[in-house]
């Protein structure tokens, strides 16, 4: 079975030694995404703008390995305060309302103290 390995340009892939997402057989394991823009690279202040843009970098990465959104099965969302809860569906309802993946929620500290949420998800294809 080969391995594939996707690259988003990250600093922190070749840093701390990960890939964005890694493909193996039917599966797709994508690495926790924070917010930054996948363009510019710049973090937004907001919330739900870091989600939104934490999503975007996940849909590149899943499309990049043939994959898409509709074959997500778990996500684990990393937030830093419990008060984001409420706004966490403006970014991910439209995309896992309908497809509505297990899901985890965990209350963290990241790595950086700008970013206010991660977001990890692993994609089936069977």
């Amino acid at each position: 079975m080969s391995r594939q390995l996707i690259s988003s340009g990250s600093p922190f892939e070749a840093q701390v030694g990960y890939s964005r997402a890694l493909v193996q057989g039917d599966w797709c394991f994508v690495a926790g995404t924070t917010g930054s823009d996948p363009d510019t690279k710049a973090m937004p202040e907001g919330f739900v703008d870091q989600a939104a843009n934490a999503l975007k970098t996940i849909g590149r990465a899943l499309e990049q390995a043939g994959f898409s959104f509709a074959d997500v099965v778990r996500v684990t969302y990393y937030i830093t305060d419990p008060a984001y809860w409420d706004d966490l569906g403006q970014a991910t309802a439209p995309i896992f309302g309908d497809i509505r993946p297990a899901a985890t929620c965990v209350v963290a500290g990241l790595i950086k103290p700008e970013m206010k949420v991660e977001i990890e998800v692993t994609a089936f294809k069977g």
